[in-house]
């Protein structure tokens, strides 16, 4: 995805690996828990101030929770 290390099922990426951080696409509880993290934003990997709002960045200080976050990424995008 955007030339980035990421993992997909099918054609559909779920987690990205950016600037040291995991952008992870999510849906409902999930996604305001992940948001909610400090330094967290929407994944705008573009740099020209338009994220994507389903998906978050999680920084490497919350790496400890990406595994957790990356299975409900997939859960999402597996539907």
């Amino acid at each position: 995805m955007f030339g980035k290390p990421c993992f997909k099922i099918g054609d559909k990426a779920f987690v990205v690996y950016f600037q040291d951080a995991m952008a992870l696409k999510l849906t409902g509880d999930i996604h305001a828990h992940a948001l909610a993290l400090e330094g967290a934003q929407f994944f705008g990997p573009s740099g020209k101030g338009r994220a994507m709002r389903e998906w978050v960045q999680v920084s490497p200080e919350h790496e400890g929770q990406w595994p957790a976050v990356a299975v409900a990424a997939c859960a999402c995008v597996a539907g």
